[in-house]
């Protein structure tokens, strides 16, 4: 393939380059119309509107949208257990969907007949993907949506696509190698695991490797890591971030510095307690608004923190950027790319009598996340091999992830701590 500039240009230059009074107006629009869909289409919505005695004309403007509350993950949750199989949130029959996906909860998510939304398409072309190439995608796609989206905004883009999933590093790095794949995406952590193997294999990560750009999300990525990696691998590496609810919310673009808002999406940034906006700079939950007509999530809260800014990007965007995610409202945490909720922490551990208090402890060792099952036991003559071994087989159960388990002596987790304890520490 010819060589092209990965780091310049648009996917949607009209929507991307708006003056900010052209963008504010288009997305009250948008607002308009996803609200009044929303209120005739899906049963939750139209019941929520009119516990707060509003209606859909009276939600003129993005600004309006602060005087309806904020829907939680876990209420998404609880509503879906108790109306199944969408909670009322679907504005679509079940034979008008193309696919049902399912997260961790479950959550159980319709996906529309045709794909009309852009936004995991934006932030691949502002990493610096291209029509034409090859894509190794080394997302889950076991039940969770995230790899799927990814993959189909790929095909929208006219790339190619090697869906590989996650692990087998060595049959990984053979694909790499033997079709030459141009882009990576998946956890900056598994992509520095990829690099390891491969130099473990004998092979030279530039001249054997053709990989151009990396789309990494779903973990942090410290920048020595980011810095590191594009010098060993000879690579561009641009982050994003979104949750499979909702899709892609922001993403950077060449010059970092912040990910821009993505397009055809509502963004706010506000005070976990009362729902309202904060000031630019200010620390507060990341809430979106997106205008899927089958799955019209309005006022959604991802529960993850952060601040924005309004300040010019040279990269000709003019959309506002999130600065970096900074935490999470709850104790929601995400490890290894999936999020582990301390109700299924609790849950595991009731299935062990011998358990009398633990704690989930994450840290970070050569660039992975490590999580380690800190277990007080009633008996520490309980504490075999063949405990910890069931433990372990639990967690990846419960929590759909690997973890150690360490036994310590009654008293030493504090009374009332933590269920999840993130130690990670970040550049």
């Amino acid at each position: 393939m010819p060589d092209m500039n990965r780091s310049k240009g648009f996917y949607l230059p009209k929507l991307e380059t708006m003056s900010p009074d052209a963008r504010q107006e288009y997305l009250d629009k948008k607002t308009q119309e996803i609200v009044a869909h929303a209120y005739e289409k899906a049963p939750f919505f139209r019941e929520l509107m009119k516990k707060q005695g509003a209606l859909p004309q009276d939600i003129k403007t993005v600004a309006d949208l602060s005087g309806l509350p904020v829907t939680e993950k876990a209420e998404l949750v609880r509503l879906q257990r108790e109306n199944l199989p969408f909670g009322g949130f679907c504005a679509d029959k079940m034979e008008g969907l193309r696919r049902v996906y399912v997260s961790p909860g479950p959550i159980y998510e319709p996906c529309e007949a045709v794909l009309e939304d852009t936004r995991w398409s934006q932030a691949f072309f502002a990493a610096g993907f291209r029509k034409g190439d090859l894509a190794q995608v080394t997302f889950n796609f076991n039940m969770v949506p995230f790899a799927f989206m990814l993959d189909e905004a790929l095909n929208q883009m006219g790339c190619k696509s090697v869906p590989t999933g996650v692990g087998n590093t060595e049959i990984q790095v053979q694909v790499l190698k033997d079709l030459q794949v141009e882009a990576y995406v998946g956890t900056p952590s598994f992509l520095s695991a990829l690099a390891e193997r491969a130099e473990q294999m004998g092979l030279d990560l530039q001249e054997d490797l053709n990989l151009k750009v990396a789309f990494v999300a779903a973990e942090m990525l410290p920048e020595s890591l980011r810095e590191s990696l594009q010098t060993r691998l000879g690579m561009m590496i641009r982050q994003s971030y979104g949750t499979a609810d909702v899709g892609c919310l922001s993403y950077e673009c060449p010059l970092t510095g912040g990910m821009h808002f993505a397009q055809d999406c509502v963004v706010e940034v506000v005070d976990p307690e009362t729902g309202q906006p904060v000031a630019e700079g200010e620390m507060g939950e990341v809430v979106a608004t997106v205008f899927n007509k089958t799955y019209p999530l309005i006022r959604f809260g991802t529960g993850d923190l952060s601040a924005y800014t309004t300040e010019t990007c040279e990269c000709g965007r003019t959309a506002p950027k999130l600065t970096r995610i900074m935490g999470r409202v709850d104790q929601v945490t995400k490890i290894k790319g999936m999020f582990v909720h301390p109700g299924s922490v609790t849950q595991m551990s009731a299935r062990f009598e011998q358990i009398s208090a633990c704690q989930l402890v994450v840290t970070r060792e050569n660039n992975q996340d490590v999580m380690t099952l800190v277990c007080e036991l009633a008996d520490e003559s309980g504490a075999t091999e063949e405990f910890a071994a069931e433990v372990m087989d639990a967690m990846k159960e419960f929590l759909r992830l690997k973890g150690r388990v360490e036994v310590t002596a009654k008293g030493t987790l504090a009374e009332g701590c933590e269920v999840i304890s993130d130690k990670r520490v970040w550049d």
